[in-house]
């Protein structure tokens, strides 16, 4: 069970470890993996990696694969944000989302579905809300999941024959290092908070962890950390014209104060992506 990690998801709570799962940890934040790791139950181990760096993520399968036998469950989680207009935001901060969020899945992917085929695995990619419904001030995050989305059921189509299953989990605002770093700035909190409920609140980790769970076992196609996003599936094709409309309005009454948004990257896993990223340039 591989769960390449960054922020909160990455291991509050992991199920699976209760019930005798051999759990690896992936990600850029190793002293939080150590202290995950040292908390489950059964045997687990974690690795330092850049989900985007592909011989890194190849020596990490290759190691996984030796370390624990076989890699039965692949959870692609790494992800990052940025928000703020497009027209203000930091090219690099910008980039590095589409680069973790949508290239890391699939370099993610590449180096573990050898291992998945061996098994007749299940590969479950989060996805996210942004990526049923576009939102002004996110475009970063938006296209980013949209695409891990679009190349989920892409890849669900070509390796089906060969046993392996591949899911798309989808999640709103949840209390997350990243949503809570978002949250940080006055007037993307504002703006959320305007949305129409459901897509209003900040959701508990702990249901969406236990839907995620219920959803690998059951190696489903589709998997909802919050109840309601099953429902927007059936409506997302309206959603890009209403929120075009309600979106100008929006960005009208916060005009004058769009300028003072932070553009970098957001919380714990933002800061140590930057961190990494500093560290790697030295």
């Amino acid at each position: 069970h591989l769960r390449p990690a960054r922020g909160e998801l990455a291991g509050q709570q992991l199920p699976h470890a209760a019930r005798g799962a051999k759990v690896a940890l992936v990600g850029l934040e190793p002293d939080a993996l150590k202290q995950v790791s040292a908390r489950l139950h059964g045997d687990s181990e974690h690795w330092h990696a850049d989900v985007t760096d592909h011989e890194a993520m190849t020596r990490v399968a290759r190691e996984v694969g030796e370390r624990f036998g076989r890699v039965d469950i692949v959870v692609a989680n790494a992800g990052v944000a940025t928000g703020g207009p497009f027209v203000d935001s930091d090219p690099e901060s910008w980039r590095r989302v589409i680069e973790v969020n949508l290239i890391g899945s699939a370099v993610t992917g590449r180096a573990f579905l050898p291992l998945l085929v061996e098994s007749r695995g299940y590969l479950l990619q989060i996805a996210s809300l942004a990526a049923l419904t576009p939102a002004p001030m996110m475009t970063a995050y938006c296209a980013s999941k949209s695409g891990v989305e679009a190349y989920a059921h892409s890849l669900r189509a070509e390796v089906g024959h060969r046993g392996v299953r591949v899911g798309v989990g989808y999640l709103s605002w949840t209390d997350t290092d990243m949503v809570r770093g978002a949250d940080q700035d006055e007037v993307m909190r504002e703006l959320r908070q305007r949305l129409p409920w459901p897509t209003n609140k900040t959701y508990p980790l702990g249901p969406a962890v236990d839907r995620l769970v219920d959803g690998i076992e059951r190696r489903a196609a589709h998997v909802y950390g919050q109840w309601w996003l099953r429902g927007m599936q059936g409506v997302r094709g309206h959603l890009p014209g209403l929120i075009g409309t309600v979106g100008q309005r929006e960005m009208r009454r916060f005009a004058d104060r769009l300028s003072g948004i932070r553009t970098g990257l957001v919380g714990a896993g933002g800061s140590a992506d930057e961190q990494h990223r500093t560290t790697v340039r030295k």
